[in-house]
């Protein structure tokens, strides 16, 4: 049997990158995995993107999994209460919350000053960073809480400790990724008294549809990125080695959920690579990248690109 066999998920936030790794990893350990986006083939969001949730859902049966894909907008409230009920009806239990909503790419400009920066965009990443998980925990959690054991993950970018102390990006996308921090931290807190669990989990540099467009290439060829000029403001695309696919998040969330002892780690700050030497999963290609401390080490201080030191 799959460790998660009898499981139900909800991958709020699953049409591509990290939420799309993790629906199929969380699929293919055995859990029904509710698949949620706004960008389905009939109708695509602000971001113009082909992937959609039926898709995802696809990959999840692919990968030996089920899936079922429901077109929600997070940051409508009665869309979220629509898809918690139709959870309970049709699976009566929910076992695993990933908050993966995000929809930023558009809206932050780099080491913009907050008085620079354009203010509707900031605002709007904020509601959809933040506001749309509020929604989603605040009426998928009366369901979660039923039984002991259940578990959220509140994805971000960033571990605690580097964001305490690192400038990321603009005010509008630090106060959004600090925020969720917070989040699982506050939701670890009040879930402990009904035997549930809340983490923060940040993948590394992820390989997903938008990065590999914005370099040109494909899973099968990213490493062509590795030897190309530097273009501000996007660090040396040397550094890039250190990447990762989204399914290697995908694994880290499918071994938390697993976990007979996840309380463990209720209200903590986790990366993937931090999970993969904890569980001994690896990425597809059977490496483990170390992307914080990578990071931390090369990356910040200023030193030449050896990701093969850290994966």
């Amino acid at each position: 049997m799959n460790a998660l066999d009898g499981r139900v998920a909800l991958v709020a936030g699953g049409t591509r990158g990290a939420g799309r790794g993790i629906a199929v990893e969380l699929g293919a350990a055995g859990a029904h995995v509710y698949v949620t986006g706004r960008t389905t083939r009939e109708r695509r969001s602000e971001y113009d993107r082909p992937e959609t949730i039926e898709e995802t859902a696809e990959l999840v049966t692919a990968a030996g999994g089920t899936a079922t894909a429901v077109a929600v907008d997070h940051q409508e409230p009665d869309q979220v209460a629509d898809l918690v009920r139709r959870i309970e009806r049709e699976s009566g239990r929910l076992d695993v919350l990933v908050n993966d909503i995000w929809g930023g790419e558009l809206l932050f400009d780099w080491d913009a000053k907050l008085w620079d920066h354009d203010l509707d965009n900031g605002l709007r990443l904020l509601r959809l960073a933040v506001e749309t998980h509020l929604i989603t925990s605040h009426h998928a959690l009366p369901l979660l809480t039923r039984k002991p054991g259940g578990l959220v993950v509140e994805m971000t970018d960033g571990t605690y400790d580097y964001n305490a102390q690192t400038y990321r990006v603009s005010a509008f996308y630090d106060l959004a990724k600090w925020s969720v921090l917070r989040l699982a931290w506050i939701q670890g807190k009040e879930l402990a008294e009904h035997g549930c669990t809340a983490v923060a989990l940040t993948p590394g540099w992820l390989r997903s549809e938008m990065m590999l467009e914005h370099y040109g290439v494909t899973e099968e060829s990213w490493r062509e990125v590795l030897d190309r000029p530097v273009q501000p403001p996007f660090p040396d695309p040397g550094h890039f080695g250190i990447s990762e696919t989204p399914r290697f998040v995908g694994r880290a969330v499918a071994a938390l959920a697993a976990d007979p002892e996840v309380a463990r780690w209720n209200q903590a700050s986790l990366s993937s690579g931090q999970l993969a030497k904890e569980y001994g999963f690896t990425d597809l290609d059977g490496s483990v990248p170390d992307a914080w401390r990578y990071i931390v080490e090369v990356q910040d201080a200023g030193k030449s690109p050896a990701a093969h030191l850290y994966r």
